[in-house]
């Protein structure tokens, strides 16, 4: 298998796992009133989803999509979790520095994800990535290593713009789709967060 055939299925399966998995998962949790961020966790070995989850702020304010989902992954029976090494870390938008952190305590040594952190300042109208990573860690937006001793984070996005026609066009189709029913799960969030008790919404 070449190099292009591999990133190709795990684009597929990528995009996949927010289709079937994630993005049904979030529709519950923005209906719940919570954030549109979620993840998943898929298996290197064959691409198959061991976990999806959601955003749970109304629940804790701690739980973004991504600890959200390291908890339930950590919540199942020791002989059926997998080693995080194991794994490919998903996260429909790139990670807040809590989900970073919590990332590489986890010991994963990857994650891509879908959406940028200026997505979530321009497109949903969340900043607080940014502002956190400003104001407490002095950093511009990206200003974080995405190849470093712990991981590498890749941006699903920029994985299809680097593939070959006719890949890249079906890929990108199904981005699209993506993205506009993401558009639609901002609009219910944006219209109740007001009613909500979470403290950065």
């Amino acid at each position: 298998m070449t190099q292009q055939e591999e990133t190709n299925g795990l684009l597929d399966a990528l995009l996949t796992a927010m289709e079937k998995g994630v993005i049904p998962a979030t529709e519950r949790g923005v209906a719940a009133g919570n954030k549109v961020f979620g993840a998943a966790l898929l298996r290197k070995s064959d691409l198959s989803t061991v976990l999806v989850e959601t955003n749970n702020e109304t629940e804790n304010p701690l739980w973004h999509g991504e600890v959200h989902t390291l908890k339930r992954f950590y919540e199942m029976a020791e002989a059926e979790r997998p080693d995080t090494r194991d794994l490919i870390f998903l996260s429909t938008h790139e990670p807040c520095s809590m989900c970073l952190s919590a990332i590489t305590w986890a010991g994963f040594d990857n994650f891509y994800y879908f959406f940028s952190h200026e997505d979530s300042r321009d497109m949903f109208s969340i900043p607080h990535d940014l502002k956190i990573l400003k104001e407490v860690f002095t950093l511009e937006p990206g200003g974080y290593r995405r190849k470093n001793a712990f991981w590498r984070a890749l941006s699903i996005r920029e994985l299809i713009d680097g593939m070959p026609e006719p890949q890249r066009e079906l890929l990108k189709q199904r981005a699209d789709a993506i993205s506009r029913k993401y558009d639609q799960l901002s609009e219910v969030y944006q219209a109740s967060k007001e009613g909500n008790a979470i403290p950065l919404n």
